[in-house]
């Protein structure tokens, strides 16, 4: 995701630094003119920072116990794409204020493919004058930014809830294909009906098309990743005192799946978990 991101950074003509913690990884972009950083540090010396890292660890490793933020300038502005716990967004709010640093929350709405295309929805949170200091940069990568106030963790906790979302709406149709299927109606029969009339939206057709076609490599979105955000999502819950009932029963399957050995398959692989519970086989009934 990071590196079709700034492919289209490059493309609108920003010069970049690029670091990765696996460095082969900055190679395309290098090619393509932007200059490679050895140490993160070396990174971090423009106007604005970027950053796409996997998970809290990752960003805690780079950003707080690697002192990333105390290599920064004051007054450069961080923009954190990455999905994290609303407990470390409000931690981050108070390392940038503390160095004088900016700070907005930009995780996105996208496979690869639509970052590649600029296609992404950006949800973007943060003191309005930092917001619109990195807007030409953010708007290069976005089709569309949604603005969710002056709190970065606002747009966290959204991220959050629309990845819970997504994960419920491919459980749902995960049961019911398994379902289907043991009646002797396939499951790209019955996803071509419901993806074109009752759930005519992109999740749907997009992870239904996956589903029917028992396509889970290579990998859009990894079901470890995917464990990760239901993670986030009962663990927001658990903060503020909301049940997430159904955000359990994913957090299982997705336990399942990975037990069953599918960790380097696409969260809609889902779908074999609700197959082997029913005892449907590839090639079997539907």
């Amino acid at each position: 995701m990071g590196s079709a991101m700034a492919s289209n950074l490059q493309a609108a003509g920003h010069a970049l630094t690029v670091w990765n913690r696996t460095p082969e990884a900055t190679e395309p972009l290098v090619s393509l003119g932007a200059r490679a950083a050895r140490t993160a540090d070396r990174a971090a010396q423009g106007e604005v920072l970027c950053s796409m890292l996997a998970n809290d660890a990752a960003v805690r490793a780079v950003f707080l116990d690697g002192g990333l933020l105390d290599a920064m300038d004051p007054g450069t502005v961080h923009v954190n794409h990455a999905t994290i716990s609303v407990a470390l967004a409000e931690t981050l709010v108070a390392e940038h204020e503390k160095r004088g640093l900016g700070y907005v929350a930009a995780p996105v709405f996208g496979r690869p493919d639509a970052a590649a295309a600029a296609r992404l929805n950006m949800l973007v949170a943060g003191k309005s004058a930092a917001v619109e200091r990195v807007r030409p940069v953010l708007e290069a990568m976005a089709s569309r930014l949604w603005p969710l106030g002056e709190a970065p963790q606002r747009a966290n906790v959204a991220k959050i809830a629309g990845n819970f979302m997504l994960a419920a709406a491919i459980e749902s149709m995960a049961e019911a294909t398994a379902l289907t299927r043991a009646h002797g109606v396939s499951a790209a029969e019955f996803l071509d009906v419901m993806t074109q009339t009752l759930f005519a939206a992109p999740a749907y057709q997009g992870y239904g098309k996956l589903i029917a076609e028992q396509r889970f490599k290579p990998a859009g979105f990894t079901l470890p990743l995917g464990l990760k955000d239901v993670g986030l999502a009962l663990a927001a819950g658990e903060a503020a005192r909301v049940p997430l009932p159904f955000a359990g029963v994913v957090r299982d399957s997705m336990l399942e799946a990975l037990a069953g050995g599918d960790a380097e398959l696409d969260w809609s692989a889902l779908s074999l978990v609700a197959a082997r519970r029913a005892h449907l086989h590839e090639g079997g009934p539907g």
